[in-house]
């Protein structure tokens, strides 16, 4: 073939395709965009198109290295959680932020499990007790969770999710898209908001006949007061980077420690009175005359704590304290421990400072003082 034939020949193909090229261009500028209501219901009939305005949302992680499922089993919540509006709780039950969020959760699901909602709590333990499946049985029951709960026991999916706090929601469409997530206790309104979009969203991608009720759920929020205690922990630990120890001993990992009471008591610091053992995440009673001391400033008061079968006593300003100051756990000024578990010991009508006194007795453990 000559030459100017091929030429020719290929000057040709070239031309071809760059009019292809350009004209297929100019159509792609000519499709107009879809609505997310009209995604939504091209999805209704094509599950495997994933809109383009809801894939910028990231994809929720799966659960990870779960080590015991309560309220249901991992074949059901698989199905359950099919095509669902899904509110992730991390929670550890002897969180006193965590409990307060309980009733907020049980009422969403009451009310909208039927609609489309399904709420999964993942217990992600903060100590060792924690991870006994027992006792978060324990506290299910306690609680009322009626919802799947599964146990992160070595925060598998707590990592998976990069989560950092006890409580947080991670809420994700029913396409498993996060859409919302909120840390820490309160904005219950605006996470229902959230809840009832989702799920108005799902029903027009399945062409349900269904819509989420716009009133919200009724509960009194807990107030909380700019200068309440914080949490204060007695593992050495995890009292790294936050040791509000007021004694002069401080901590000493793994010893035996005769303790002795300073002159001066500096608020928002604990003090230990007789001989203590230091553990990791926990202090132990060892003689006979120990005790706590704690100027504090809050409404509540509360222990994470346990024991074999002892009785403590609680001073408030040095007085055994009285019923309209003592809290759920404690009776004629004593409060009674076994469990591993969180246990309420002040409950005043207002927030207010005062010195609150433990009176221990061999064998009783302390993890924690918690606010409120």
């Amino acid at each position: 073939m000559r030459s100017e034939i091929k030429t020719a020949i290929v000057s040709g193909i070239i031309i071809i395709a760059a009019v292809a090229g350009i004209a297929s261009y100019f159509m792609s500028l000519e499709k107009p965009r879809v609505s997310e209501n009209e995604n939504l219901a091209v999805l209704g009939e094509n599950k495997s198109k994933i809109p383009s305005d809801e894939s910028r949302y990231p994809q929720v992680a799966d659960l990870t290295g779960i080590a015991n499922y309560i309220n249901t089993t991992p074949d059901d919540l698989k199905s359950a959680m099919k095509d669902k509006v899904v509110l992730y709780d991390f929670w550890t039950y002897s969180c006193i932020n965590c409990i307060r969020t309980f009733p907020y959760l049980n009422e969403w699901n009451e009310k909208y499990s039927n609609k489309g909602l399904l709420i999964v709590g993942i217990h992600s333990p903060e100590f060792e007790f924690e991870k006994d499946v027992n006792n978060v049985k324990m506290a299910v029951e306690k609680y009322g969770l009626k919802y799947p709960i599964v146990l992160d026991n070595d925060h598998g999916t707590w990592q998976a999710f990069g989560n950092l706090y006890w409580p947080a929601e991670y809420i994700t469409d029913s396409f498993g898209h996060i859409r919302h997530t909120h840390f820490g206790e309160g904005e219950y309104d605006k996470t229902e908001k959230v809840i009832q979009q989702l799920l108005d969203e799902r029903a027009t991608r399945f062409g349900l006949n269904v819509s989420a009720e716009e009133n919200l759920v009724n509960i009194k929020e807990h107030q909380f007061t700019n200068e309440q205690t914080p949490e204060l922990y007695f593992g050495y630990d995890f009292a790294q980077g936050r040791d509000f120890i007021g004694n002069s001993e401080g901590f000493q990992p793994e010893k035996i420690v005769n303790y002795s009471l300073p002159s001066n008591l500096q608020r928002d610091h604990f003090y230990l009175y007789g001989q203590w053992k230091n553990l990791q995440d926990r202090m132990q009673a060892i003689s006979g005359n120990g005790k706590i001391v704690l100027p504090y400033s809050a409404k509540d008061a509360h222990i994470v704590a346990t024991g074999p079968d002892v009785d403590i006593q609680i001073l408030l300003d040095g007085k055994t304290i009285k019923s309209d100051d003592s809290g759920q756990d404690t009776k004629n000024g004593l409060v009674h421990i076994s469990e591993h578990r969180l246990y309420n010991i002040v409950s005043s009508a207002q927030p207010s400072s005062h010195t609150l006194t433990i009176l221990s007795h061999p064998g009783f453990q302390i993890y924690t003082f918690t606010f409120g």
